[in-house]
């Protein structure tokens, strides 16, 4: 017997009322809805919201079926007058017609529901999407406060990481924090660099040179890696995605801490 979880979680109770389900499901959702008052509550509450839906969204049938209605009725009438079991193909004749009739609208009727569940859909991917969109937006309004934060802090001190010969024009902003232990840099000033390389941050400490991370190219406001008891900030040249040890060569600009 389906249990009330994986009835609502795979949309049976809309496939029930579709008629989307074989027999031997039918039978199982009709058995849970007898001895779950709860899940029977929503089934009727969906059948009604469908209801509604149905006929506010009704499409009125074809001129032609009522006209083809009454032709049937006429003539089934006529018959009447002229043979002897006219009574009997007069409503026969009626029957028919209206059997048609109803035949048609329901198959409208299903159209229509089918319709609707794929709306349904779309609107709750739709609305998926919105909310992943904002949890992005909101993510990224909080790590920016934080980083405006330590800009602001009073401990926060500024440090000038000015180009060498192999990067004349290039310039950093570090901003040092050593009472929380945080180093943001801005990097709006540093010369892009092809695919093939990045931008890699050292702090020296005791002339080892400790890896703070890789700029990325992407951010002109990034936080780097904290490493206590640095006496100075390098940035080297290295193969895309860093190195394990600085390449002194490509030493680009460095800035001695107080």
């Amino acid at each position: 017997m389906m249990n009330k979880k994986n009835i609502l979680e795979n949309g049976l109770l809309e496939q029930y009322l579709l008629g989307e389900l074989n027999a031997k499901d039918c039978e199982m959702i009709e058995q849970a809805l007898a001895s779950d008052t709860d899940l029977k509550a929503q089934f009727d509450a969906l059948e009604k919201d469908f209801e509604i839906l149905g006929l506010e969204n009704a499409i009125t049938p074809p001129k032609s079926i009522k006209h083809q209605l009454i032709q049937d009725i006429r003539e089934a009438k006529e018959s009447n007058n002229n043979t002897n079991n006219g009574n009997l193909k007069f409503y026969m004749g009626i029957a028919a017609s209206i059997a048609v009739f109803l035949m048609i609208g329901s198959f409208w009727m299903y159209n229509q529901l089918n319709d609707l569940k794929q709306q349904l859909e779309a609107v709750e991917i739709e609305k998926t999407e919105l909310n992943d969109k904002l949890n992005t937006i909101r993510k990224q309004i909080e790590n920016e406060n934080a980083l405006f934060a330590i800009l602001r802090h009073p401990d926060t001190e500024q440090y000038i990481l000015k180009g060498n010969t192999l990067m004349p024009n290039g310039k950093v902003v570090s901003y040092v924090n050593h009472s929380n232990k945080t180093v943001l840099i801005n990097t709006e000033r540093l010369p892009k660099l092809d695919k093939e390389h990045d931008y890699q941050m050292w702090a020296d400490v005791e002339g080892e040179m400790i890896n703070m991370g890789v700029i990325a190219k992407d951010q002109n406001l990034m936080a780097m890696n904290y490493i206590d008891y640095a006496e100075s900030l390098n940035i080297t040249i290295e193969p895309a995605g860093g190195n394990e040890h600085p390449t002194v060569s490509q030493l680009v600009t460095n800035v001695y801490l107080k």
